[in-house]
């Protein structure tokens, strides 16, 4: 049976932003999305780049995203808010009373005050929206999910996750030219914007993977770079219901560590971990004493699924295919809400996955000031 294709625009994202092109290549590698319009950049000759790079029509390209709504909104099917965090809560409330069907780049906005103004317009039971949590989009990361489930591991009792960059230090470089910190993600909000930039991403896997929501929170909040009104390195223990303990690191000052992106979970019959710069591979460990590699060509539940499988095993899959099976899983919700049919997939989350992680941030940022534990 085939799949209709849907049609996008995007509101930001232009060829100055940090994922715009990650959206446009992931909404669009398994042929479920089209970006048809977008208004890129609020800088025109950024704009008509993008358009003219992407193939987008100038008669479909935008200086003003509100006219773009004004214009697109009968061709498209959704909109892609890509803008900087502290623009989103205008646009989402735009789209909202407009009803137009959204997909959301984390954080959703930059705090519960926000939360809190954006929820008066939210009304889950009529509107469509979805937040790109991408990294529960990694084949192994679903499987180590199946594998919790189905108790493989036991009770859990601890989760440990860490992404540690070195950004704030050592500049990346993209296409030769290094790549000093976008202008908003200089400032700190209701939340520390490193909370908002990396903290959601390990919120959302703590969540995904044990289906719990953290109880309460003891942080310690640092700055390391010369940025020093801002923190760069949060350290926080957490309590789960169920006695489950655990910890998050986040640093933008951990030198040598591109994107540190590590899962470590324990339970009482084994443990596993889980390395984004190692993908496709998941290390698992039992009390018996076996050790063993699980891999995409191994005895997978999930990962050895078609749509995980675009190339076969022993030729990593990345980033970009992460996204796309999200942008896989929001079509299939988004076709479902399009048709009046009830929408559920385990894989998309949205204003509630993004009102308990900054509730989490929040609690963080009380206790690195008391230097208690907060409750959320």
């Amino acid at each position: 049976m085939s799949t209709q294709c849907l049609k996008l625009a995007f509101i930001g994202g232009g060829a100055n932003s940090a994922v715009g092109y990650v959206h446009f290549s992931a909404a669009q590698l398994d042929n479920r999305f089209k970006v048809v319009a977008g208004a890129f950049s609020r800088h025109e000759d950024c704009n008509v780049a993008t358009a003219q790079q992407w193939g987008i029509a100038a008669e479909h390209t935008y200086s003003d995203w509100r006219e773009m709504l004004s214009h697109e909104r009968e061709n498209i099917d959704a909109v892609v808010v890509l803008t900087p965090t502290p623009h989103h809560l205008e646009v989402l409330e735009t789209l909202l009373q407009l009803n137009v069907p959204t997909i959301c780049e984390k954080s959703l906005v930059c705090g519960s005050a926000e939360i809190a103004q954006l929820e008066k317009a939210y009304d889950p039971e009529k509107h469509f929206l979805a937040v790109t949590f991408n990294y529960s989009g990694y084949a192994m990361v679903r499987e180590l999910r199946n594998l919790i489930k189905s108790n493989k591991l036991g009770r859990i009792q601890k989760i440990h996750l860490e992404m540690p960059q070195e950004g704030f230090k050592r500049p990346p470089e993209i296409a030769g030219k290094a790549a000093p910190p976008q202008s908003w993600r200089l400032k700190d909000y209701a939340v520390p914007t490193i909370c908002l930039d990396l903290g959601v991403h390990l919120h959302h896997l703590s969540s995904y993977l044990l289906d719990l929501e953290p109880l309460q929170t003891s942080a310690l909040f640092a700055t390391h770079s010369e940025y020093t009104e801002l923190v760069d390195d949060v350290q926080m223990l957490l309590k789960y219901p169920q006695n489950v303990t655990g910890s998050m690191w986040m640093s933008k000052t951990a030198i040598g560590h591109r994107n540190g992106l590590r899962i470590r979970i324990y339970g009482t019959e084994g443990s596993a971990h889980w390395y984004q710069l190692n993908p496709d591979e998941l290390e698992l460990n039992y009390n018996d004493g076996r050790k063993e590699i699980l891999d995409r060509a191994g005895q997978c539940q999930y990962a050895h699924q078609f749509r995980y499988n675009r190339m076969k095993p022993g030729h990593p899959t990345g980033f970009v295919e992460a996204f796309a099976n999200l942008y896989t899983d929001i079509h299939d919700a988004l076709s479902s809400y399009l048709n009046a049919q009830p929408v559920s997939n385990e894989y998309v989350f949205g204003f509630s996955q993004a009102k308990d992680g900054l509730a989490l941030f929040e609690a963080a940022t009380r206790s690195s000031k008391t230097g208690q534990w907060e409750h959320l």
